[in-house]
């Protein structure tokens, strides 16, 4: 199951986070709520990847934390007349213009974490820049 591997990765990354704010002086502070990007074509059952997320925050500043999960619908665009669409499950990825299989993928394979929000008031919502 994939989704233990990707629900450990975003706690790490969190916790990365959660010392960085923390600098040394003082305990890292424990998050309330974790904020996803999860594109449908991205491969990632939704329930399964919140009974991972559970278990892997055990015992950690995530412990407690809810994992909010935005489903990114697919999209995708033809090269040769430049249409665009979404690509629906399962995935349609052949032009339903022109039947080209020239086609550009622009959304749907998102797996990113936006936003956590700190338990402590004091501490602002940390945010992740978008990669790529």
């Amino acid at each position: 199951m994939h989704e233990m591997s990707i629900a450990m990765a975003v706690v790490e990354q969190v916790e990365e986070a959660a010392a960085r704010l923390a600098d040394g002086t003082e305990a890292a502070p424990s998050a309330q709520s974790v904020h996803l990007e999860v594109g449908e074509l991205a491969g990632v059952v939704a329930d399964a990847l919140a009974f991972s997320f559970d278990l892997a925050c055990a015992g950690t500043v995530l412990e407690g934390a809810a994992l909010i999960t935005e489903t990114v619908p697919g999209r995708a665009r033809c090269a040769r007349c430049v249409r665009d669409w979404p690509t629906g499950m399962p995935p349609r990825l052949s032009c339903p213009g022109c039947d080209s299989a020239a086609t550009e993928l622009l959304s749907g394979r998102e797996l990113r974490i936006t936003e956590v929000r700190w338990a402590e008031q004091r501490r602002p919502a940390a945010t992740f820049p978008e990669e790529r």
